[in-house]
């Protein structure tokens, strides 16, 4: 079986590669992970401290300071290394909370059916018809501002278009005759479903939550520029809320605002067409039409 497995990994590795797009921006991303990780290594963080600022405020790019500083004088490359950090770490925290809390809700649906089915599938509709920025924004306006809470918001929000998306291809492996033979034969529900059912769900799971990083990443900075982020963390919202609430715009001073903003759009991009080249790969549809 481990066998088996191994093989499919490295066939699953080999059709990868052959999307340069998918490759380039794992790439990326491994880079930009190893960077937030070394962040404390490669810099020092007591630059972060407003007190301890030794910049002119909105000094414009030198050798000293390769993105310039900000309305503290502290130096933006610095800011931008660091809010990669929390970006990163709400995104996939958020991430991980929402594909958990779909895929139970997913495969709940699929394999009990019934009222069961009909009731989740009412609960899902209903937070798929409220609008999701409008309910992360009351939630962090309503729970203590904090790190914690914006991952909350963020998967609140965002779990129930994985619970669909898993729902419908646990479905298709419900009504395979192999299901019908381990019901046969005895096969409990927790057995069916940890033994059949979510090892052929994983792949698709996988595929939808590279997609679903970006889109976590894009709600976090969005409520940090709406002043409901962790004050006490630099993040690329914050930043922006930042640059924008205290003049940087209408002095011009472009380094401000462009790598926050660069940032945010290198890595949702890089998460998107590696989440688009996985599931090419592991989605046999996409597959056959990319053949």
């Amino acid at each position: 079986m481990w066998q088996r497995r191994r093989s499919a990994a490295v066939r699953v590795w080999r059709e990868f590669t052959r999307d340069r797009g998918g490759l380039v921006s794992l790439g990326v991303l491994g880079a930009v992970v190893l960077l937030a990780v070394l962040a404390p290594v490669l810099t020092d963080p007591a630059g972060l401290d407003v007190t301890r600022a030794d910049g002119l405020p909105l000094r414009p790019p030198t050798w000293e300071y390769p993105l310039g500083t900000d309305v503290d004088g502290r130096s933006v490359l610095l800011l931008t290394l660091w809010g990669t950090r929390v970006s990163l770490l709400v995104g996939f925290a958020a991430t991980v909370l929402s594909v958990l809390i779909g895929t139970v809700v997913g495969i709940a649906a699929a394999h009990l059916g019934g009222w069961v089915a009909a009731a989740l599938l009412r609960f899902t509709d209903f937070f798929l018809a409220l609008p999701s920025l409008v309910l992360a924004i009351a939630l962090s306006s309503v729970l203590p501002r904090g790190s914690a809470t914006i991952v909350l918001a963020i998967a609140v929000t965002s779990w129930p278009a994985t619970a669909r998306l898993v729902r419908a291809q646990a479905l298709t492996v419900e009504g395979r005759p192999y299901i019908e033979r381990a019901k046969a034969l005895g096969g409990g529900h927790l057995h069916l479903v940890g033994r059949h059912v979510l090892p052929a769900v994983l792949p698709l799971v996988l595929a939808n939550t590279t997609l679903v990083v970006g889109n976590s990443i894009i709600a976090e900075s969005t409520l940090a520029f709406l002043g409901l982020g962790d004050p006490n963390a630099v993040s690329w919202g914050s930043m922006l809320q930042t640059a924008l609430s205290s003049g940087a715009v209408s002095a011009g001073a472009w380094w401000y605002l462009l790598p926050p903003g660069l940032a945010i759009v290198v890595i949702v991009l890089s998460f998107t067409l590696v989440g688009r080249a996985l599931e090419t790969v592991l989605n046999p549809r996409l597959k056959g039409d990319r053949d």
